[in-house]
């Protein structure tokens, strides 16, 4: 089992021996050994918005040596902005107050639900002694049942906890446990009083569950996949989102670094391998792919699928032509050979031992020949998004954070081609639109020193823009496009292209982020035509402080994927 030290054996700081010597002089509390623990999983930023429920812990949170306070616009977008966080973390954490609080940050927490990402939702609560008496407080239903948001987080948290004096270490120790575990957000309720319970010690060494690896299992799965494997002449892999998340991301670069195969990435999963490899084909889209991504995924003998969930808007409606017949399939607990399936095998195990595997057999595979795609030329001489994403090319580095927004933005980006390094943040499967700016916040605040690149939509982010002013208060300085293309273009692609639903208020964009950032400085540019754009790429690309962008395109120009998506989504959805 992994073994996580306490703080007290791992930090030096003057702050850590400051903070040890204070709570010598004080009684050791319930808040405490809980931001203790986050701050052994490596969690070093509590995000949230106060309430009267969490003052008191927020004062714990203030105090901490190592976990800072990121105060947030509002809820939901502090629950995004731990969500990106968790990206690029081992987890995040969440600090909303009862009722109104955790009820405007559900849809965040639905979303790393869905995606896959550890959050650790800490909800300040009334007192015991009020919820016993059935008290009718505010934030409450004003019926006594202090249960019912409770319940509700059942539905989009793999588990949850209502903490007492006596539960607390127990239970704090499980919910992280299983976070970590599951890859999923947890839900632990704090009543006020609970978090200044004394606890009589500090937090012993975190021993972390492991997944159980049969070898009975993995030498049939091995077995299996070798019968598969002996007469193919051409092989492929396809990596999605659940490899990054399961911690198989390194062992699957060795064996792409020491295997010759043609392999991709879905939408979601973009970035998880290294796209600037000789034998990275491009990103697969199911019938929406460039033909010869298609080919060479569709067409191999066998196809290995890595952490792949097949969704719709990253397989342009399940398009996809890929039988199970003709697949081995690395999820994060089990594999699959055609139609058996070998249980308790971790995912790192199964992509060691298909590594192990393919390095005996690789010389009877037939190579083809890869020539990426290539961006689409401008369609005229004004911009368009063609021509936006020609430059955006050039633009991006080695380390790059990409956050592209669900619409014209992400289906844009998916024909990038990364530099090394780079990690690109999508939420294809969730999909809530306005998610990326708050995320980029996250992302940023998890990883201070890489330049994060927010490609977002004027629709998208009329919902979340508040976090401009965070960003800047906090001193980060994300480069932002907003692609204003009048509205909601990606729902004008699928219905309605003419209809005001699909309108929104036309906002002074460049003027908004100074507005926003009071005292402090961004940059702030609008481009309209291919010249402008190369112009303010050059401003912006070390920008000492925010970056800004507007980006003004065709109201109904879409990237080529989000057509041929939408028109999916068009089908799937009209009536019978």
């Amino acid at each position: 089992k992994l073994e996580i030290h306490t703080t007290s054996s791992i930090l030096k700081t003057d702050n850590l021996n400051c903070w040890q010597v204070m709570i010598m002089n004080k009684t050791y509390r319930v808040a405490d050994y809980l931001l203790d623990r986050l701050a052994q999983i490596g969690i070093r930023h509590f995000f949230g918005v106060p309430g009267d429920y969490n003052l008191q812990f927020l004062d714990h949170v203030i105090a901490h040596p190592q976990i800072t306070w990121v105060g947030c616009a509002n809820q939901l977008n502090a629950a995004y902005a731990a969500d990106g966080y968790a990206r690029c973390k081992p987890a995040a954490a969440l600090l909303t107050t009862f009722g109104v609080g955790e009820l405007s940050s559900v849809n965040g927490i639905a979303g790393s639900y869905a995606e896959y990402l550890p959050v650790i939702h800490v909800v300040g609560a009334p007192t015991l002694r009020a919820q016993q008496a059935g008290d009718l407080l505010h934030h409450s239903l004003g019926d006594g049942d202090f249960g019912h948001f409770a319940r509700m987080a059942k539905e989009v948290t793999v588990a949850q906890a209502s903490l007492t004096a006596d539960n607390a270490e127990a239970e704090i120790d499980r919910l992280l446990t299983i976070a970590l575990f599951e890859h999923r957000p947890v839900y632990l309720l704090l009543p006020s009083e609970v978090a200044e319970a004394p606890l009589a010690s500090r937090p012993a060494p975190l021993m972390l569950r492991q997944a159980h690896c049969s070898q009975v299992s993995l030498q049939a799965f091995i077995a299996a996949a070798r019968e598969m494997l002996l007469p193919a002449k051409r092989v492929s892999l396809l990596a999605d989102f659940l490899a990054e998340r399961f911690g198989a991301e390194k062992v699957l670069a060795q064996w792409m670094n020491e295997v010759d195969m043609p392999h991709s990435t879905l939408l979601l999963g973009k970035s998880v391998l290294d796209e600037t490899h000789a034998c990275f084909t491009g990103t697969y889209a199911g019938a929406a792919s460039d033909p010869q991504v298609k080919q060479l995924i569709e067409g191999a003998d066998v196809v290995i699928n890595v952490g792949v969930r097949f969704t719709d808007t990253i397989t342009a409606g399940f398009t996809h032509h890929l039988p199970a017949e003709k697949c081995i399939d690395i999820q994060p607990f089990e594999a699959r050979v055609g139609q058996q399936v070998f249980s308790q095998i971790p995912m790192r195990d199964a992509v060691i031992a298909l590594h192990q595997l393919t390095l005996t057999l690789v010389k009877q595979w037939q190579l083809p020949a890869i020539k990426r795609p290539v961006l689409p030329d401008p369609n005229g001489s004004g911009l368009d998004q063609h021509g936006f994403w020609q430059q955006m090319q050039d633009f991006l580095r080695p380390g790059d954070i990409v956050i592209a927004e669900q619409g014209t933005a992400c289906f844009g980006a998916a024909a990038l081609s990364l530099p090394q390094g780079c990690r690109f943040i999508v939420q294809s499967l969730w999909g809530s639109i306005g998610y990326t700016l708050p995320a980029a916040f996250g992302a940023q605040t998890a990883e201070p020193d890489r330049r994060v690149v927010l490609l977002i939509g004027d629709g998208s982010a009329q919902l979340t823009a508040q976090e401009l002013g965070s960003m800047v208060r906090d001193g980060l300085k994300p480069v932002i496009f907003l692609l204003n293309n009048e509205g909601y273009t990606v729902e004008r692609a699928i219905h309605g292209p003419q209809q005001r639903y699909n309108d929104i208020a036309q906002w002074n964009w460049t003027q908004l982020p100074q507005a926003l950032a009071g005292e402090h400085q961004v940059k702030t540019l609008r481009v309209t035509e291919p010249e402008q754009l190369r112009q303010a790429l050059r401003e912006v690309g070390d920008s000492p402080q925010l970056a800004f962008v507007e980006v003004v395109l065709p109201k109904m120009d879409i990237p080529e994927l989000l057509d041929t998506v939408s028109r999916a989504i068009q089908s799937r959805n009209a009536a019978a």
